[in-house]
């Protein structure tokens, strides 16, 4: 197994999945019914967390599932409940899923 270790003021392209595009919209339109402040947190919070992978994508810890491909995908928590579910390739953070903790999302593995 080979790890990386983190460049120093390297910069990262993200990428953002059609499919973790699409499960903002579904998470925010719910939201939106109970609180339109909350929803647009999200939206925001959701854009601020996956820029903020452009600079050490590495910081956060891997996403551990007995059928994911051991260190593949990492985690990063955002609005005390939300995943970005994400993986580095080269340069580039590819953001591949969105989720809610609270539902079980193994299905999406």
């Amino acid at each position: 197994m080979k790890l990386s270790m983190p460049s120093k003021g390297k910069t990262y392209t993200v990428e953002i999945s059609e499919r973790a595009s699409g499960m903002l919209v579904y998470h925010a339109r719910f939201l939106a019914n109970v609180s339109e402040a909350a929803a647009k947190r999200l939206i925001n919070q959701f854009e601020t967390q996956s820029q903020s992978l452009r600079k050490q994508p590495e910081r956060f810890p891997w996403l551990s599932q007995p059928m994911l491909p051991k260190h593949k995908y990492r985690k990063l928590l955002f609005e005390k409940r939300y995943l970005l579910i994400y993986q580095i390739k080269g340069d580039t953070v590819y953001v591949d899923a969105m989720v809610d903790c609270r539902q079980d999302y193994r299905w999406l593995l």
